[in-house]
């Protein structure tokens, strides 16, 4: 658990970072943008396996998919005060501002690659110690 919440709170330090700090730095607008609904999708992830640590890697990225997908399918919604709180860092963050269809691919690596980081850390963190072996 502790593994998973280091992850994800890597992961959302990073994604602040790339988004607050890419384009000042000279990093390709392509990569700040679709880099940054890449970690996001990876952070929801690292949440859903957070909140349902019970369930394999498969069941957390079908939910996160389709939390993804439905964040990415609610832009599509507009309302005054919805709108108005997208204009927010915090709804900006949280929600975005424009439906756009390749961020829904992004999304889809995001999973994945938050997958195979869930695995590979899992695997490092968390073995078992040894056996100790005595002399006698």
């Amino acid at each position: 658990m502790m593994v998973r919440a280091c992850l994800c709170l890597s992961i959302i330090v990073s994604g602040l970072a790339l988004r607050g700090f890419g384009l000042g730095l000279g990093l390709p607008v392509f990569f700040v943008k679709y880099g940054g609904s890449l970690l996001w999708a990876a952070m929801v992830f690292f949440l859903v396996a957070l909140a349902a640590s019970s369930l394999k890697r498969p069941g957390i990225a079908l939910i996160s998919a389709a939390i993804a997908v439905g964040v990415e399918l609610f832009r599509l919604v507009h309302d005054p005060w919805l709108d108005a709180f997208r204009l927010t860092i915090a709804g900006a963050l949280l929600l975005g501002r424009v439906f756009s269809p390749w961020n829904m691919l992004a999304y889809g690596c995001g999973i994945i690659l938050a997958m195979l980081l869930d695995r590979f850390a899992m695997s490092a963190f968390t073995k078992a110690p040894a056996a100790s072996h005595s002399a006698n």
